[in-house]
């Protein structure tokens, strides 16, 4: 599997205490995105500015003369980049890192079957993206593999993906946290880049799939202002999920991500966006329930409020 990094004690990605793995490539392109490292499939290296003395050992090893020197610190070439790693191993401080690293599932699994005696009876094992699902293959080798130990499995997706890939992962997977964004499909492409179509009928197909089993699905939204945060939108998801669904998370937007969108060096249209309100987030939860939601939290930062 081409992986990000496991995040450790995580308590956003399911019930109790997990660990969970965050893979490379994502078909959709949100604009708000908290993880851009992560969109495209491309294994590339990142420069931690706060970790660099300014050595230049990595500019001297590079062997496609990506890497150069400027007032703002190293600069990386990815036209030119073959993400060797040559660079990293040359670094003193580790002021350089490599996304995107492709390991065995086995390894994988011994990577994360560590955790086990910290997860408890509720916690267990969140596997997350980009978009798990564009490697589902693997992602049902290692799910199967968690299973047989007794790992409680979850698969965090967006929807967008084919049904042969929900198939793969269903038998060893316990809870999906499925994201329903925007509702009307126009928006949903502006936003993201695709239609959301395929993420409303693999919704429903899923539904139908785990009727009379104990899985379970979370439903979560990321609340953007001025994107997902509509009263509309949210009468829309709230309609059609309604008595479906165990649980519905409407997750407050950060800004916690733009030192990701720097190292990049990409624009981020949110940068300069508040935080929701405790106020805004409690009247939009009043709104689901209002429109058949009977289970609905919203989790995240709120900004102060006098």
């Amino acid at each position: 599997m081409r992986i990000l990094n496991y995040q450790r004690m995580s308590t956003e990605d399911g019930p109790g205490l997990r660990t969970t793995l965050f893979v490379k490539g994502c078909p959709l392109s949100c604009a708000w995105c908290h993880n851009p490292e992560s969109i495209s499939y491309k294994s590339h290296i990142e420069w931690i500015n706060v970790r660099c003395i300014g050595c230049k050992s990595c500019i001297e090893v590079c062997p496609t003369g990506s890497l150069s020197i400027t007032d703002l610190g190293i600069f990386i070439n990815r036209d030119k980049c073959l993400s060797c790693g040559k660079c990293i191993d040359a670094c003193p401080t580790g002021a350089l890192e490599k996304k995107g690293m492709d390991r065995p599932v086995e390894v994988i699994y011994k990577d994360l079957i560590k955790d086990k005696e910290y997860w408890g009876e509720d916690g267990g094992v969140t596997l997350s993206g980009g978009e798990i699902l564009m490697q589902s293959t693997e992602a049902a080798q290692l799910l199967q593999m968690l299973k047989k130990d007794g790992v409680k499995t979850a698969v965090d997706t967006s929807g967008f993906c084919k049904k042969q890939d929900i198939d793969r992962v269903l038998p060893y997977t316990d809870l999906f946290l499925y994201d329903m964004k925007i509702f009307d499909a126009e928006k949903h492409k502006y936003f993201t880049g695709q239609d959301n179509q395929i993420i409303k009928e693999n919704l429903n197909y899923l539904m139908e799939q785990i009727q009379d089993t104990d899985k379970k699905i979370w439903v979560r939204t990321p609340i953007i202002p001025g994107a997902t945060d509509s009263e509309e939108n949210i009468i829309d998801i709230a309609r059609f999920i309604a008595g479906k669904v165990d649980l519905w998370e409407m997750c407050a937007f950060n800004n916690l991500c733009q030192t990701k969108y720097e190292r990049l060096y990409k624009s981020w249209q949110y940068k300069k966006t508040p935080l929701m309100s405790t106020k805004r987030m409690d009247n939009l939860v009043a709104i689901a329930k209002e429109n058949g939601i009977t289970n609905v939290k919203w989790s995240g930062m709120t900004k102060r409020e006098d």
